[in-house]
């Protein structure tokens, strides 16, 4: 056995010693690479164009895959790589990036800076060589030495506190200082900081969480107030730190909203709700989970793991949005005669009239999830 054994290794030998080699190859490539990233980063801070290419990165991903199936290679492990490869170099873009500015020296006051949105603000204009600002619940004492000649007023403050600070703040800015807010709800900030301010106003709402590592695909949604002209810098400045612009209306965003955040938010509150109501051993539940069923109970964790006021300011901001809540549970309650009844055919029937109704997002959610659950698979 022990010669058998022998004669095995040595004919493996230099077969991981070529493998070894690969690897190294490999390793020198990436780092080539990371070299022709760093030139494109230097061309892109010189001419203050974006981070993200999206028509350039699909079209790689598209080559590659076709290219992995000609070489007898798994198109999806090809496709995995290198969207590691290039979230990577995205990634490494950005945070240079974050040194560029477009008006570098400009005088930024972010309003409720000290919160973890207005803080992660802060700290980006900083890195890209503006001079920021912080005007607190504290520091009202000083508000008008704070907003002498500033180019940027950034209000990241609470919902119900939103019109209260633009109608002290904006007596105090110059007029050429553009008036722009970070809260989710965007009608009525947006009304109050036209009517408060004569000079530029936009609104925006940022679609991730303040402990986001960088602005990388980053979606913000941007509404118009008054001076596009003048406030367009502002939405390069974001775009160049990686950001992905979405424009709307003040009054579309919380359309939209209304379904993406807060029914979204309130589902999700109901369903923990209902688990905490009835004492679910939730650890045991995950002992005999599928993958899709443990994603959703970490999304689920994953809310009330936050901050329960911030939470409520969504789901309750407005009449319209609470409405749209009361009408959802009313939707849930016509299912109780189907369960009474043990209408299988009604599910049947409903089932598959919502399934025409999503048509083909059907498929695409299929792939989408299914990606989600292979990764999650892959980690516990």
């Amino acid at each position: 056995m022990e010669k058998d054994n022998t004669a095995f290794f040595d004919k493996i030998k230099p077969m991981r010693d070529e493998i070894d080699r690969i690897d190294n190859q490999i390793l020198s490539l990436l780092a080539r690479r990371q070299t022709q990233v760093e030139q494109v980063v230097a061309a892109k801070k010189a001419h203050n164009m974006p981070v993200h290419h999206p028509a350039r990165e699909e079209d790689l991903i598209y080559r590659l895959r076709a290219q992995a199936g000609q070489a007898g290679m798994d198109p999806d492990f090809m496709e995995d790589l290198y969207r590691i490869i290039l979230r990577q170099s995205r990634v490494k873009q950005t945070r240079k990036m974050a040194h560029k500015g477009l008006r570098p020296g400009a005088k930024i006051l972010i309003i409720g800076g000290r919160g973890q949105m207005g803080a992660f603000f802060a700290r980006l204009f900083t890195l890209s060589g503006y001079n920021v600002s912080i005007l607190d619940q504290d520091d009202w004492d000083r508000a008008a030495t704070l907003c002498r000649d500033i180019d940027l007023a950034l209000v990241s403050v609470p919902i119900e506190k939103t019109r209260e600070v633009v109608d002290t703040l904006a007596p105090l800015l110059p007029a050429s200082a553009v008036l722009a807010d970070l809260t989710s709800i965007k009608a009525g900030p947006m009304a109050a900081m036209t009517a408060a301010h004569k000079g530029p106003v936009m609104g925006l709402h940022p679609l991730f969480g303040p402990t986001s590592g960088s602005l990388d695909k980053q979606i913000i949604v941007a509404c118009s107030g008054r001076g596009d002209a003048d406030c367009q810098w502002i939405l390069e400045q974001l775009t160049i730190w990686g950001a992905v612009i979405v424009p709307a209306s003040a009054d579309e965003h919380d359309r939209v909203m209304e379904i993406v955040q807060a029914l979204r938010h309130f589902a999700t509150f109901c369903f923990g709700d209902f688990l905490r109501h009835h004492n679910i051993p939730l650890d045991r539940t995950l002992e005999f989970s599928s993958p899709i069923y443990r994603l959703e109970l970490g999304m689920v964790g994953r809310l009330f793991a936050q901050d329960s006021a911030l939470y409520a300011e969504i789901i309750f901001a407005t009449p319209k949005r609470r409405n749209l809540l009361k009408s959802y549970i009313n939707t849930l309650s016509r299912h109780v005669d189907m369960l009474e009844n043990n209408d299988k055919e009604g599910f049947i029937r409903q089932f598959n009239t919502v399934a025409q109704w999503f048509g083909p997002f059907g498929e695409q959610a299929m792939r989408e999830s299914s990606f989600i659950i292979d990764k999650l698979i892959e980690r516990f």
